[in-house]
C-alpha cells in the first residue's frame, strides 16, 4: 500500500481488476440487455408514461381548448373530491361487495377446475383426442363477450330459451324462469359464463406445468404402490405448486377489476339484476354515461389499481413467510 501525503491509497492492480470485471460482465451479458431493450421500451411507452394521466383523477377537467393536453393544463385542481363519487355513493357498499364476492369465486373456480381439467387431459391414454378436447376447451377465450352474451341470451331468453322451452320442463317447471328480471339466480350464472369463456386460458397453464414433470416420480411412486391420487396429492400438486402460486397471486391484483363485458352485456345491462350485477366497473361507467366527468372515471381506475398494487404485495409477503422460494418477488 503506497503513501501520498500521509494517506493510504489502493494499488491500481485492484482498479483494474474492478474495471476489466465489468468489461467482462456487459461482454457477456450485454447482449441479453439488448435484446430485452425493445420489450421494455414499449413497456414504458405503453404501460408508465400513461400513468401521468392517473393526474386528472384530482382534477375537475375543463373542455375549453380543443387540444387535451391544454384543457389537462388548464383544469384546476380538486383534490380528493373525484374519489367521493365512489365512497359516499349509496351503492359503495353494494359494488364494493359484488366486485370482491365474484372475483374471489372466479379465483377459486380457476384454480380448482383449471387444475382438475388438467389433469383430466394429462391422463387421457388418447392424445388425438386430448388434443381435441383441449382445443375445444381453448376456443371459447378467443370469442368476443358480445358473442358470449348472444349465447348465454340464447339459453336465457324468456320466451324462446334453452333453459325454459327445454330443460325446465324436464324438471316440471312448465311456466319458465324470468332469467332478466330475477337476480336471485345470476350469483350462479355468472361464475359459470366466466368459468366456460376463461377455463381453457389458465388449464393450459397448468397443463404445461404437469407435463414437464419428470416421469421418473410417477414410476418410482407406483413402484411404492402409490395409486393415482396419491400421486397427485404428493407429487403433481406439489411439484406445479409455485404456477398455482404466481398465476392466483396475479388474479388477486385485480380483484378489485372485474370484466365490463360480462357484467354489462351478458346481464343485458337489466335494471332489475342491480342488486346482484352491479360493480364497480359499470357503475363508473354509467355515471361517466350521465356525467360525462372523466375525472370520476380516473379517480375509479386509480383506486382499483392502487388496491391491486397493495393486495398482490401483501399476498406475497405471505407467501415469503410460509414458503420463501414460492415467492412472486
Amino acid at each position: 500500500m503506497e503513501q501520498v501525503a500521509g494517506q493510504a491509497v489502493p494499488p491500481k492492480i485492484e482498479v483494474r481488476k474492478e474495471k476489466t470485471l465489468n468489461q467482462s460482465y456487459w461482454k457477456r451479458y450485454g447482449v441479453f440487455y439488448l435484446m430485452m431493450a425493445p420489450a421494455l421500451i414499449v413497456l414504458i411507452i405503453n404501460n408508465y408514461i400513461p400513468m401521468v394521466g392517473s393526474l386528472i383523477a384530482f382534477k375537475s377537467m375543463t373542455y375549453a381548448s380543443p387540444s387535451f393536453f391544454q384543457n389537462f393544463v388548464d383544469s384546476p385542481w380538486i383534490g380528493w373530491k373525484n374519489f367521493e363519487f365512489l365512497f359516499n355513493s349509496s351503492d359503495a357498499w353494494l359494488i364494493t361487495r359484488n366486485t370482491l364476492a365474484y372475483n374471489a369465486v372466479f379465483i377459486v373456480l380457476n384454480l380448482v377446475v383449471g387444475v382438475a381439467l388438467a389433469l383430466m387431459f394429462h391422463n387421457l391414454r388418447n392424445k388425438k383426442l386430448a388434443k381435441f378436447y383441449q382445443t375445444t376447451m381453448f376456443l371459447p377465450y378467443f370469442l368476443s363477450m358480445i358473442i358470449v352474451a348472444y349465447l348465454a341470451y340464447g339459453f336465457l331468453n324468456p320466451d324462446i330459451g334453452v333453459m325454459n322451452k327445454l330443460i325446465l320442463p324436464w324438471f316440471g317447471n312448465e311456466e319458465g324462469v324470468m332469467w332478466y328480471s330475477d337476480p336471485k339466480w345470476w350469483p350462479l350464472i355468472l361464475p359459470i359464463v366466466n368459468t366456460w369463456k376463461f377455463i381453457g386460458y389458465y388449464a393450459v397453464f397448468y397443463l404445461a406445468a404437469i407435463i414437464g414433470i419428470d416421469n421418473e416420480y410417477y414410476e418410482a411412486a407406483h413402484i411404492d404402490g402409490a395409486t393415482r391420487w396419491r400421486q397427485v396429492w404428493t407429487i403433481t400438486l406439489p411439484l406445479i405448486k409455485p404456477v398455482i402460486i404466481i398465476l392466483t397471486l396475479l388474479q388477486i391484483g385485480r380483484i378489485f377489476y372485474a370484466d365490463f363485458g360480462l357484467f354489462f352485456q351478458v346481464t343485458q345491462n337489466a335494471g332489475a339484476l342491480y342488486e346482484k350485477t352491479l360493480i364497480i366497473d359499470t357503475y363508473v361507467f354509467q355515471g361517466f354515461r350521465a356525467t360525462g366527468d372523466i375525472g370520476m372515471s380516473s379517480a375509479a381506475g386509480l383506486y382499483q389499481a392502487v388496491v391491486g398494487f397493495v393486495l398482490v404485495f401483501a399476498s406475497n409477503l405471505i407467501v415469503r413467510r410460509i414458503s420463501k422460494e414460492d415467492a412472486l418477488f
